[in-house]
């Protein structure tokens, strides 16, 4: 490379708003007569982000299987097929939602063996303040068990930048209380509040990432048995199905009832979901899809992006985590589907493919303490 690419990583758990925030960047980033590189990240296969971002017309390159930690040598590949087919000046890389110690294993050993290519920015770790303040035992509600907060509390810690995402969700006095508390648990790193669905705060936030490399220190420790644990006890599901309708019907309404379903068949089990997201693709739609997200048992599934008019055929691609066996996401999915599609006489829904299963035990490819 003739210049060095600049390398931004932003993490946080899910249902946290990385997609969103990482697509409002990528936007900036355009404006200013920039190439953005993207790439997504997961466990597993059919990831509804790949597809919100590439229908917003950014190059993005997709690593399934595994987090960026494990598949290392996959995202330098895939920097570098972005790099050949679009010779980006930004890549923008959007870490599996329950992966966490991404500065000893992705950004130590990008910069050490890439650093010639790559200017590395600070870690911004992204939260939805309402999962934060029960996290962090400031109010109650829905939450995870012991394990699972541990993944999310190791990725605060390790965070160059934190940010409170969805400002908007809170009044002053809680977004206070969470801020104070973010500030006495972790001192040394400074804290941003910003709403990346309405654009509030984000200038500067993007001033930093955009122009600060990220200052080396040592690495946090990581139980790594308890790391593995945690990730154990969350069940993963990717989803594609096929929809066909004799006659057109309205996909927003459709999506709103199928994760409503969802929901309630989750909640009446105790599962509490991590993030239920879904994209809806109509048949010779030219980037046109509606997304529907959920991320957390209490909250209102919310649609992000709308349809403009009905459709008559399309796919649906539905990733779904959650803290319960893999199994009973599968079943609350199948029964979900007829149930939704009730109230659409003409609605057919074929499931083409399913997968549902545990993420497995982290094997980083690098560790740089």
């Amino acid at each position: 490379m003739a210049t060095k690419v600049r390398y931004i990583m932003i993490g946080g758990f899910l249902g946290s708003g990385k997609t969103t925030a990482v697509a409002q960047l990528a936007r900036q980033f355009t404006q200013q007569g920039l190439k953005v590189g993207l790439i997504t990240n997961d466990q597993g296969r059919e990831l509804v982000d790949t597809q919100m971002l590439r229908a917003r017309g950014f190059a993005t390159e997709e690593i399934p299987g595994g987090c960026f930690c494990c598949r290392f040598n996959s995202l330098v590949e895939a920097s570098q097929k972005l790099t050949q087919s679009t010779r980006p000046d930004v890549f923008i890389a959007e870490p599996v939602g329950s992966c966490t110690d991404l500065v000893a294993t992705v950004t130590y050993p990008l910069r050490r063996l890439y650093g010639e290519n790559f200017t590395i920015a600070p870690l911004s770790v992204l939260m939805d303040p309402i999962r934060a303040l029960r996290v962090l035992g400031l109010e109650p509600g829905g939450n995870f068990s012991e394990k699972v907060r541990y993944i999310y509390a190791k990725q605060l810690e390790e965070a160059d930048i934190l940010v409170v995402n969805k400002s908007d969700l809170l009044d002053q006095p809680r977004l206070e209380s969470l801020r104070h508390a973010l500030a006495a648990q972790y001192p040394q790193t400074e804290i941003l509040t910003v709403s990346a669905r309405t654009g509030t705060g984000l200038e500067p936030w993007f001033k930093r990432v955009a122009n600060e490399e990220q200052v080396a220190r040592q690495a946090m420790r990581v139980d790594y048995d308890i790391y593995a644990d945690g990730e154990a006890l969350l069940g993963w599901l990717n989803c594609t199905i096929k929809l066909t309708a004799e006659s057109p019907f309205d996909a927003d309404p459709f999506l709103k009832q199928l994760a409503g379903e969802i929901q309630q068949r989750l909640r009446a089990k105790s599962a509490e979901i991590a993030h239920l997201k879904m994209t809806l693709s109509p048949a010779g739609g030219i980037g046109d899809i509606a997304v529907i997200n959920l991320t957390r048992n209490d909250f209102v599934p919310e649609l992000s992006l709308e349809l403009d008019g009905p459709v008559q055929r399309g796919q649906l691609i539905l990733n779904l985590r959650a803290e319960a066996e893999p199994a009973t996401l599968a079943k609350a999915v199948q029964d979900s589907l007829p149930a939704a599609t009730v109230k659409f006489p003409t609605l057919r829904a074929t499931v083409d493919h399913l997968e549902h299963f545990r993420p497995g035990r982290p094997q980083p490819t690098h560790r740089d303490a």
